[in-house]
């Protein structure tokens, strides 16, 4: 009964791993996070930084909205995004680590 319960519990893990794997699969989303890893941002900033324009801006921050993965906050007339998880944080990190800390550097 123990490794049911172990199995089932890494069988929810695994489809909540491969739910934030798919939505990382988009080289948009996945620059967006990238961005956010690093602070707290707004529309604008997004925008100019990755010059990734409106609609197809918007609409990718409402996917990482939607799904969970960032938070926002009014201020004004800006809206800023974060990262909403800790665990997205550290993979995005560990991503970075891997795909851009020293570049050339690959085997």
């Amino acid at each position: 009964m123990n490794a049911l319960v172990d199995m089932n519990a890494m069988r929810a893990a695994a489809g909540e791993a491969s739910a934030l794997l798919r939505l990382l699969a988009h080289e948009d989303r996945l620059l967006l996070l990238c961005q956010l890893s690093q602070e707290e941002l707004c529309v604008g900033d997004l925008e100019e930084r990755l010059d990734i324009h409106q609609p197809s801006l918007s609409q990718q921050l409402g996917v990482l909205r939607r799904d969970g993965v960032v938070h926002t906050r009014r201020a004004g007339r800006h809206i800023y995004y974060r990262i909403a998880d800790p665990r997205v944080l550290k993979l995005l990190q560990t991503l970075y680590g891997l795909f851009c800390d020293n570049e050339g550097e690959h085997e």
